[in-house]
């Protein structure tokens, strides 16, 4: 019964003997090929090296995981970030990452490497390059994105944790979508090393997951960075796994239900969710009113966020025309890919600067809010449900741009918080009266992964959500 275990379960599985690293990995490979032909989440199999490595005695030794295609890159296996161009090169990665090297050190043995949106852009996981993920709650559904198929796996119960990135709320997005858990860390708190950073510092790493306690873990082994990092997060006030179970005390939680700027309109599912858990926080003893930064109703951010998006698109597709030796031309890119790239070719340095410069303008003015007496913010994490598959387009007969105006629903209440830095979680806490996931967004002030990891953990032992299973999820393996 291992798919129904966390992975610091399935990691107490070994230390007792209960179960070999090696019987922990086949199960999980016979529930990838039972189940990933209908969901299409783990596109590049590593079944072979996964049966034959060794795992380290590390915290979650031989627990099995899923990398995203996307950033975390492990040596030998392929690397395509979701794109047609390096598929058709079987491009693949000369070594591991920092993070990845973590991983392996933490014991965790990885079967597959998961679909991704191409370059991560969207908040659905539909690359032309291998189709679309889909959700094992509705498989008419959206995953969400950009790590839509680590989600997928993980909420199926092929493995009990995927590796995750969030540049606008990758993370977020398809935690919410899928019905996990899903950590943001602060700017700084987990290195991207050995690349550089081609998002402006809006980009951050860890997983999704089924616990809240999985993530403290994990976060814990990961959050101490090599040197020479562009960014310093704050240090931790202890081991993150100590604040799982600690008591937050009576907080002060502001309370957003309508979205940034009112650029969008929240669906009524969506402002049930925040609501609901709203009332949770208030039966465990914390204050929770309706106020929110109002910084985060500025109209110039979208179109400052879209400065830096849209020059690391371009310089992405620099760098992987210098790294393959192959120029690459708009027919080899999908069409919002190749509008979002020549976009950003068209800003000046002096554009990026002054966007670069807007976003830390507006970070300390968010910064005031919490400083200002305010522990928590509590919001949805989307402004709908779980997309219908197929309904965001590429851009493929059509304006190229319109999926970033389709996708701005799905990203409103979570890009801000990549741009100021700030740790966020999505937790599932609500289900819709079709069955589809509904997650709620936490943020607290730069640094203060604690007490979102305390307060999260309250809220799961109050309303736990372990024991709920999608449609398409493992038999006992």
């Amino acid at each position: 019964m291992s798919q129904q275990l966390d992975a610091t379960g399935q990691a107490q599985l070994v230390r007792s003997g209960e179960v070999s690293p090696r019987e922990l990995v086949e199960a999980a490979i016979e529930r990838v090929e039972a189940l990933d032909g209908e969901l299409n989440a783990v596109i590049h199999r590593l079944f072979e090296k996964a049966l034959a490595s060794e795992p380290v005695d590390g915290p979650f030794r031989g627990v099995p995981m899923v990398v995203k295609d996307l950033l975390c890159t492990t040596a030998g296996d392929p690397n395509h970030e979701g794109m047609r161009f390096l598929r058709d090169l079987d491009w693949r990665a000369a070594q591991d990452s920092w993070l990845a090297r973590r991983f392996r050190e933490a014991g965790f043995v990885f079967v597959g490497r998961t679909s991704t949106p191409e370059l991560g852009i969207l908040p659905t996981t539909e690359p032309e390059a291998c189709g679309p993920c889909r959700n094992p709650w509705n498989t008419s559904r959206s995953t969400g994105g950009s790590s839509g198929g680590s989600a997928a796996a993980v909420a199926a119960g092929m493995v009990p944790i995927g590796h995750a990135s969030d540049g606008g709320g990758s993370i977020r997005i398809p935690a919410s979508a899928c019905g996990l858990v899903g950590l943001k860390p602060s700017r700084g708190r987990v290195s991207l090393a050995p690349l550089g950073d081609f998002a402006s510092g809006l980009s951050v790493e860890l997983a999704v997951t089924r616990s809240v306690r999985d993530a403290a873990a994990l976060l814990e082994w990961v959050a101490d960075p090599p040197p020479g990092e562009p960014y310093v997060a704050p240090a931790r006030r202890r081991p993150y796994p100590e604040e799982v179970g600690a008591d937050p005390g009576g907080l002060r939680i502001g309370l957003m239900t309508q979205a940034p700027g009112g650029q969008v309109e929240v669906h009524p599912d969506c402002v049930a969710a925040v609501e609901e858990a709203g009332r949770l926080l208030e039966s465990l003893g914390h204050s929770v009113e309706p106020s929110y930064p109002a910084a985060l109703d500025d109209h110039q951010y979208v179109p400052a966020f879209l400065v830096r998006w849209t020059s690391g698109a371009a310089a992405v597709l620099d760098f992987w025309s210098l790294r393959t030796g192959k120029p690459i031309g708009e027919d080899d890119v999908e069409p919002l890919t190749w509008a979002l790239a020549e976009q950003g070719r068209r800003h000046s340095g002096p554009d990026y600067l002054a966007a670069v410069g807007y976003a830390q303008i507006v970070t300390r003015a968010l910064a005031d809010w919490w400083a200002g007496g305010f522990d928590l913010l509590l919001t949805p994490t989307l402004a709908l449900p779980p997309a219908e598959i197929g309904s965001m387009g590429n851009g493929r007969g059509e304006e190229p741009m319109m999926p970033i105006v389709r996708a701005t629903p799905y990203a409103i209440f979570t890009a801000g918080f990549n741009a100021s830095g700030q740790p966020a979680i999505s937790l599932p806490l609500h289900w819709s009266e079709e069955g589809l996931p509904i997650g709620v967004q936490l943020v607290a002030a730069y640094g203060r992964e604690d007490l979102l990891l305390r307060v999260a953990s309250q809220v799961e032992e109050a309303r736990p959500w372990a024991e709920r299973r999608p449609p398409v999820f493992a038999a006992a393996a």
